[in-house]
């Protein structure tokens, strides 16, 4: 097992030493499961989508607004009543905001069926399914953690400094890798030399000076911005760490630790995002047996650099928070021990594309279909059998992929970057396989494939996870042995008391492409410029660096599970010609990308958005805010709205200063709709640009 990578799981083949599989089987999800294991599926509930024929009669059942005992439709009602006890809850909560494209998506119609635990799920699901007025009926899929939850924590000493900078680059080969950095590592006498392999020659050359994500150009160009957003579904982050707490996405129209959803999205509280574990708002990260490793992720993408802690690939300078830096949502899948379920994980995915994020960091995934079935059990090897195990997974990625981001804002469409999994196997895991999503394979600090990395077919891009096994003949200076070639990141401080700490994986991976492709779509911001998600993705793929045949030559040694199982340790060796070609298209380079960012043809220019206002047969007022800057340049704006019986502007936010026109606005702008109608308005820039573009407010009910 990987030190600390995470994977969707049931327990139905759990291997001794890693992660384990969902059972792609048609017939049957179980197959012969061992003891004291989690249930491949929730006892007592069944997912099913009803036919689009029937979304009139389910809201007149009320589901859309509770769950109730009565669908409205007689089959699925008789049949239900044989079982007894059950309940209807729609998947995904209304969104005031959101519910007219979600009903366009037809996850309306995705139901959990509660009922007995003396009910046996297959059966019921069997029954459900031949049902005319159902369309799909599938197990509530059990997720767990399959990983150790070691920690490498970091120790702070002067040592480990560098000299007058006061942060801890020195340590991030994955970020700036210098010949330099090699300086404060020792080679272990006591393993230099076991089974006949020289391991103190050229062992320095196991970071090789450049050999990294062509972080510090790319910084040069870019520091982040606010307006992009990262969901981070993982364990909860430590939201009071000092490197994240300037990074973390505030949902405004939410007050923290409330119990009422305020903002009518479905979930009460989500002031930083939500657990969807214990459906709370309160975001959690000190359970028992909890990792940091969803903090471990966030710091990788987003922590503040320049304060004396870890730097980052598109977090906040700690001189310009306010400007400068991506925002993490904390959307928390995984709590201690407790099991999760692809229910709740749809509804994190849905979420994130409905309040703002752009980018889907995933560092989890099912086990490869092409993985030794006697360590890992046996994965999805295709499309077909991931889809027809969880269909509802597959629903609330398309929703994301499709309609997260914004025609007006730098990217239309959303991103989901993945793990590509950590078992030696050449084919990476769904749903990161999945054509629409990013699966991110990975490398050491000579650009080798890390030991463990799957790699092969739907392997999307590498970047740095590190390796321990590969660095076996490596240990710090002032550390721990197992600490050198990993990645170092921000943890909670009851894990680490330094508040930081080393693990590595394709999880580590994962989010060096996440963070890159947010510090891309901020520079598109900056720009100005618009790109459909795909044309991301290809940019992304077309500027990654290149793995040479040189480096894909040769045998590449190293210690399986060294540090887990010291007893068992036995040199091995890659074939590193496997991996040619089979690295996806290289090491993602951020400078590079964001250098195809702002190329001539690439993106489109942004203009001022027409505004759209949903008031709703029962308000009174609405509004919507709109910051220029993301369109035009100038140092201050005016506003002249033609029909204020309409509409009207505020550069405060405040309905009493609202008004037919402002002037010398620097921040945002807010329109409030009074009544149902259009009109026009013009802004013009400091600088003489004028834009003209159209206002509709909209008050009718519709759905609601």
């Amino acid at each position: 097992m990987r030190l600390l990578n995470i994977f969707l799981v049931s327990a139905a083949t759990v291997a001794a030493v890693s992660c384990a599989k969902v059972s792609p089987a048609a017939e049957s999800p179980v197959t012969s499961a061992p003891e004291e294991t989690v249930p491949a599926y929730l006892p007592g509930e069944v997912v099913l989508k009803f036919d689009e024929s029937l979304a009139d009669l389910l809201e007149e059942a009320g589901l859309a607004k509770a769950p109730a005992t009565r669908s409205g439709v007689n089959t699925v009602d008789e049949l239900l009543d044989v079982i007894g006890g059950y309940r209807l809850e729609r998947v995904f909560p209304v969104d005031r905001a959101t519910e007219d494209r979600a009903r366009t998506a037809g996850l309306h119609l995705w139901y959990v069926v509660h009922f007995s635990e003396d009910e046996d799920v297959e059966d019921v699901v069997e029954k459900l399914s031949a049902l005319g007025e159902v369309q799909s009926a599938s197990p509530v899929l059990t997720i767990r953690k399959a990983y150790d939850g070691k920690v490498i924590p970091f120790r702070p000493s002067p040592a480990t400094r560098i000299s007058g900078e006061g942060d801890l680059l020195e340590w991030q080969w994955n970020l700036k890798n210098i010949t330099e950095n090699t300086s404060k590592y020792t080679l272990n006498s006591e393993v230099s030399s076991v089974d006949g392999y020289p391991f103190d020659k050229e062992a320095r050359d196991k970071f090789v000076a450049g050999n990294d994500i062509s972080w510090e150009k790319a910084r040069g160009l870019c520091k982040g911005d606010p307006s992009i957003i990262v969901a981070v579904l993982d364990e909860g982050l430590y939201l009071k760490h000092p490197d994240l707490v300037n990074s973390l996405w505030v949902n405004e129209d939410e007050t923290e630790y409330s119990h009422d959803d305020n903002d009518g999205n479905g979930y009460a509280g989500d002031y930083h995002g939500y657990d969807f574990i214990n459906s709370r708002g309160d975001v959690s990260w000190d359970a028992v047996s909890d990792t940091g490793h969803g903090s471990h992720c966030g710091g990788i993408i987003a922590a503040t650099n320049g304060n004396d802690g870890i730097s980052s690939i598109a977090g906040p300078e700690a001189d310009a928070l306010e400007t400068t830096g991506v925002r993490l949502m904390s959307c928390q899948i995984f709590s201690g021990n407790l099991s999760s379920n692809t229910v709740s994980l749809s509804r994190a995915i849905k979420y994130a594309a409905d309040n703002g994020a752009v980018v889907l960091q995933c560092s989890f995934g099912y086990t490869s279909g092409a993985a030794n079935p006697y360590e890992y059990g046996t994965g999805y090897r295709d499309e077909d059998e991931w889809e027809y195990a969880s269909p509802l997974e597959k629903a609330a990625l398309d929703y994301f992929i499709h309609n997260a981001g914004s025609e007006n804002g730098p990217v239309k469409g959303g991103i989901p970057v993945f793990a590509s999994g950590n078992e030696y196997a050449p084919m990476a895991g769904f749903p990161g396989a999945y054509d629409g999503c990013v699966s991110v394979a990975a490398v050491a600090g000579d650009f080798t494939p890390a030991t463990y990395t799957n790699y092969g077919t739907y392997t999307k891009i590498s970047a740095p996870g590190g390796d321990q096994d590969y660095y076996f003949d490596f240990k710090e200076t002032d550390g721990d042995r197992g600490a050198v070639g990993c990645i170092l990141s921000t943890v909670p401080t009851h894990i680490s008391e330094s508040g930081y700490g080393y693990m590595e994986g394709t999880s580590m991976a994962c989010p060096h492409v996440s963070g890159v492709v947010a510090l891309g779509l901020s520079y598109a911001a900056r720009l100005h410029k618009h790109f459909t998600a795909d044309e991301i993705m290809d940019l992304l793929y077309e500027s990654a660096t290149p793995l040479k045949d040189n480096i894909l030559s040769g045998d590449k040694f190293y210690y399986k599970w060294q540090v887990d199982a010291d007893p068992l340790i036995h040199a091995r060796t890659m074939r590193l010609s496997s991996y040619r070609n089979n690295m996806g298209a290289g090491v993602v380079n951020a400078f590079a990308f964001l250098n195809k960012i702002a190329g001539d043809g690439a993106g489109v220019a942004m203009e001022f958005p027409n505004v759209y206002i949903n008031a709703g047969a029962s308000a009174t007022v609405a509004s919507v805010t709109v910051a220029p800057s993301a369109f035009l340049e100038g140092e201050s704006f005016s506003v002249t709205v033609d029909d204020p019986s309409v509409a009207t502007v505020s550069a405060d936010g405040l309905a009493s200063s609202a008004s037919a026109s402002v002037s010398g606005v620097t921040g945002n702008l807010t329109f409030f709709g009074l009544k149902s109608g259009s009109t026009t308005a013009t802004i013009t820039t400091s600088g003489g640009v004028q834009q003209t573009f159209a206002i509709t407010v909209r008050t009718s009910e519709g759905w609601l």
